[in-house]
């Protein structure tokens, strides 16, 4: 009789092993192709040695329809989320698919811990919101040969497909809204400095809409953040505490751009007669909240509606 307190190998165990990726083995007890005679070897030695049996869900899905998708994406802590993964499901459901989210939580800490579930799962397709610049997981995406997508974000690295707005142009766009409608201070509650993907896009956007109109670039008036409600919060303040005169506000995404509208309040600011704030991403946090906010939409539900689709092509 089987002892069932023993902990029964797992595909990540073999993986380890054997010196592979967790892709090259689910590749391999698939009989699917795309490694050497000696891997599949060195695999198929590992696995009869620990003894492992292929997951018993896994084991009953059909290899190419499972008519499933997995979707990696952060927290789901703002509008942004949301949007592209109602355009995912809406267009998932009426292609008879059913979606498997994963909250790859805070710079995707749990990216890799959930691309080996989904490989063993064997879905169709991934996926990806909003991939952290600064993890090379996009390598061992590709290695899964399973068709992915990146939506709102690309590779550097890797000739992965992706689905995304011209960050740059939108934001110079939205910065030049601001100049022609007479504001010559133009301030920025920008992303962070180290995101080579919507961070520097936006931000030089921005200064590019600047130079373009004649007008100075006052580094004191630009605020680097993370995209979230805390940390727009506190670069607000820290804006408010320079005392560089500005009559205007371009915030690189909406939850920036409330929390700005936020600290305005406590302050006893008004929006917008006394500063105007523009956000990006025309979210629903920007009808909600009060004043509404002028804010550049990007379409969040067609990006996740269009990505589902360019999986189902390929």
């Amino acid at each position: 009789m089987e002892n069932e307190n023993v902990k029964r190998p797992t595909i990540k165990d073999v993986a380890k092993i054997a010196g592979v990726s967790v892709a090259t083995v689910s590749r391999i007890i698939n009989g699917l192709d795309g490694y050497s005679e000696e891997t599949r070897l060195n695999v198929m030695k590992t696995v009869n040695e620990l003894g492992y049996r292929r997951n018993a869900v896994a084991a009953h899905l059909k290899i190419k329809e499972t008519h499933a998708i997995g979707v990696l994406m952060p927290r789901i802590d703002t509008g942004f989320y949301t949007e592209i993964l109602n355009g995912i499901e809406d267009a998932a459901h009426k292609n008879n698919y059913s979606v498997i989210i994963c909250n790859t939580g805070n710079s995707g800490i749990r990216t890799m811990e959930y691309l080996n579930v989904l490989c063993e799962r064997q879905v169709d397709g991934i996926i990806v919101c909003s991939m952290s610049p600064t993890e090379d997981f996009d390598k061992e995406i590709l290695e899964t040969r399973i068709p992915s997508i990146l939506v709102s974000t690309l590779s550097y690295r890797c000739a992965l497909p992706y689905v995304r707005v011209d960050d740059y142009q939108a934001s110079y766009a939205a910065a030049s809204y601001l100049i022609k409608n007479g504001h010559k201070k133009v301030a920025m509650l920008s992303g962070p400095l180290s995101d080579p993907i919507a961070g520097i896009q936006r931000i030089n956007g921005y200064k590019q809409a600047l130079i373009d109109n004649q007008l100075d670039i006052n580094e004191n008036i630009i605020k680097y953040s993370k995209f979230n409600f805390e940390a727009g919060k506190l670069a607000m303040r820290e804006l408010l505490e320079e005392h560089d005169k500005f009559t205007a506000i371009f915030a690189a995404c909406d939850t920036l751009a409330v929390a700005a509208l936020s600290v305005a309040y406590e302050n006893g600011i008004s929006i917008p007669d006394d500063i105007s704030v523009i956000g990006y991403d025309n979210t629903k946090e920007a009808s909600m909240c009060i004043p509404p906010l002028t804010t550049l939409a990007q379409p969040l539900s067609e990006m996740g509606k269009k990505a589902f689709n360019m999986i189902i092509k390929k």
